[in-house]
């Protein structure tokens, strides 16, 4: 019997060691949006609240890594609130940049017109703060409008891409704020998508495909790639290719096949960074989580010779790492590879930090890169308004090494920052896993975390 135990906790644990996937766990993440700038990649996502019922979805959200494993957590730069008239709905989004500037496209629901309308907002920085470039929506009057896709070519003409379950099009101006051609609807055909518009499919017919919504827009090579939902509820991913950004676009079949990812829908985005392709998606896999309640994850891919897909499976695995992460620099506390039970707020004065922490809590870091000189000392800035706890930072798994331990003492209220310090023990050299492991009192949180860093 205590064999029956034992087993599967050490199974939880070891797959607890493992998982990357889903990509951020201190909220709920959909319909991810990558963006390559510099050397660093951006993720941009939707909210979906918990306990939810519906997609009442209020905010957009940023997330960046350098390595594909540490994310950090930018926070919400772009709300419903920041368009006058937007009232809803805050649901798949994509930014671009393009001569410094950022341009953020939504969905969102319209007080115009009482539909679903596109927005755009601008921005100096791929993190905002962004906002409404237009003072009114880029394109209204449908429940059609919704999933903008964006993509400036090597010639810089630039092109957009939306709709459910129609597909609208137009190429826009270079002020990525209105349009030079007129907005025209994709016709579908089974050679173009794997079943003809919906207005001319036959009821009852059983089709190669169908696209549903949520389209990506990009090329690669001399190719052009349209990437959707399809298959109406539940979902999977397919995609078309074309020799133009306007077609005509031949259906190429399916990507990620309709497998147990936990969500009724899904929504991809590709990119390119650091010599590896990523295919990002999302799933119902976090606990507590489900059709309305979704969270990104990427899968790493090769291209085929030919330059189609490969088919690709959710995993809770992820992908490699790309990069190292420097200790000996300030580090935010919400730069994260993996957590349990730990969620992030914002604060005017700090920006994003890491809130409701407790008692048994961690936060896991990878390829943390100590070099040939053990560090000396640990140092965190924390807040508490009640009694703290302790941080043990620990070597390669939850349960390792321990080499600092931090005590967090009450700093007489939760704006109070303060640093706390402790010596390294050990020997700590070249590349680790290192995890923050939680620890006090049980029940209330323990306290907040803002930064760390090591010293030599």
């Amino acid at each position: 019997m205590l064999e029956k135990i034992i087993l599967p906790a050490m199974l939880l644990t070891a797959a607890v060691a493992v998982a990357e996937n889903p990509v951020v766990q201190t909220c709920f993440t959909t319909d991810p949006a990558p963006m390559v700038y510099s050397d660093t990649l951006y993720l941009y996502t939707g909210h979906d609240e918990a306990g939810a019922d519906f997609f009442w979805m209020q905010e957009w959200r940023v997330y960046s890594t350098a390595d594909m494993v540490n994310w950090t957590d930018h926070g919400s730069p772009l709300a419903i609130e920041d368009f006058s008239w937007g009232d809803d709905r805050a649901w798949a989004p994509q930014c671009v940049e393009r001569n410094g500037k950022f341009y953020f496209y939504v969905p969102l629901h319209s007080k115009v017109s009482g539909t679903m309308a596109i927005g755009v907002a601008v921005g100096d920085s791929p993190v905002g703060p962004f906002k409404d470039a237009l003072g009114k929506p880029l394109y209204d009057g449908s429940w059609d409008h919704i999933d903008p896709t964006v993509f400036v070519d090597d010639d810089g003409r630039a092109y957009i891409y939306w709709g459910n379950p129609n597909i609208y099009y137009a190429e826009l101006n270079d002020d990525m704020i209105s349009f030079k051609s007129e907005v025209k609807v994709l016709e579908q055909t089974e050679d173009s998508f794997g079943a003809p518009s919906p207005k001319n499919r036959v009821k009852g017919k059983k089709y190669k495909d169908t696209y549903t919504e949520g389209p990506w827009f990009y090329k690669r090579g001399d190719k052009y790639y349209l990437l959707y939902a399809a298959g109406g509820v539940p979902e999977h991913i397919s995609y078309s290719m074309s020799d133009s950004p306007m077609g005509p676009w031949k259906y190429m079949g399916e990507i990620m096949q309709l497998h147990d990812t936990g969500s009724f829908t899904n929504h991809c985005g590709v990119a390119d960074f650091k010599g590896n392709s990523y295919f990002f998606y999302h799933t119902g896999k976090l606990p507590g989580g489900g059709g309305f309640a979704r969270s990104a994850a990427v899968e790493q891919f090769k291209y085929n010779p030919d330059g189609t897909f490969p088919t690709i499976t959710s995993t809770e695995e992820g992908v490699a790492p790309v990069g190292r992460l420097n200790p000996y620099r300030r580090v935010e506390a919400e730069t994260m590879a993996f957590s349990r039970g730990v969620t992030t707020e914002p604060n005017a004065a700090t920006g994003v930090y890491v809130s409701d922490i407790h008692n048994g809590d961690y936060i896991k870091l990878r390829e943390v890169d100590f070099g040939n000189t053990s560090p000396r000392e640990f140092e965190v800035s924390a807040v508490s308004a009640l009694r703290g706890g302790t941080i043990e930072v620990r070597l390669d798994s939850i349960e390792g090494e321990v080499i600092a331990r931090v005590n967090v003492t009450s700093t007489g209220g939760w704006e109070n920052w303060k640093r706390f310090s402790a010596p390294v023990g050990g020997s700590p050299k070249d590349v680790h896993d290192i995890y923050f492991t939680f620890k006090g009192r049980k029940g209330p949180k323990l306290f907040t975390l803002d930064w760390w860093e090591f010293f030599k």
